[in-house]
């Protein structure tokens, strides 16, 4: 079979319509901190959204993944990846992952030690569309099938993270720092 690559760069290019939206969102708060902060203001808020954008963007860039006789080869954009043979992948699915009326769909594999990688390049999302993604994933798939035993394909049983959504996690989070904001602020009242 021929080996498959799947390159973050090439996919992620956001649909249209989210590339709009956000354009107008930056104008808006462009002309908002350009009135209310001032030139100087202005140009060090811009410089530092850049400063901590800048490198996400790149090494989402230039992430990847490749299936091919020796497993499969995920980089998180540095460094030349790390290859998990076939005989250490016991499982692969595809994660969906819902959250306010938008879902996002990975390719996930599931190591024989019980943890999980993501597929950097295989992901299908409402702001990043990938139309081939089910043929992808089914190659994918293939490549596996072939390369294993049946008897080595053992589907994992679903643990608690397996439940747990951004919006949980995130709702989860904002407890926690709402608590510790509270206890901090008791404390300092008693000093």
């Amino acid at each position: 079979m021929i080996e498959l690559n799947f390159p973050s760069g090439g996919r992620s290019r956001p649909a249209k319509s989210s590339v709009a939206l956000a354009l107008v969102l930056v104008v808006v708060e462009g002309v908002t901190a350009f009135v209310r902060l001032g030139a100087v203001g202005f140009c060090w808020l811009v410089g530092g959204t850049i400063a901590l954008l800048a490198p996400l963007v790149l090494l989402s860039r230039r992430s990847w993944s490749r299936v091919g006789a020796d497993g499969i080869t995920i980089c998180w954009g540095l460094g030349h990846g790390r290859t998990y043979p076939w005989h250490e992948i016991q499982w692969i699915d595809v994660r969906e992952t819902k959250g306010r009326g938008s879902s996002s769909h990975t390719v996930r594999m599931f190591l024989s030690g019980g943890r999980r990688r993501s597929l950097p390049g295989l992901y299908r999302s409402d702001m990043h569309p990938a139309p081939d993604f089910d043929e992808q994933f089914q190659r994918v798939v293939n490549w596996w099938e072939l390369s294993t035993d049946q008897t080595a394909r053992v589907r994992p049983s679903e643990q608690f993270r397996d439940r747990l959504t951004p919006t949980v996690v995130g709702l989860v989070g904002t407890i926690a720092i709402v608590v510790v904001m509270f206890a901090a602020f008791v404390i300092v009242r008693q000093l």
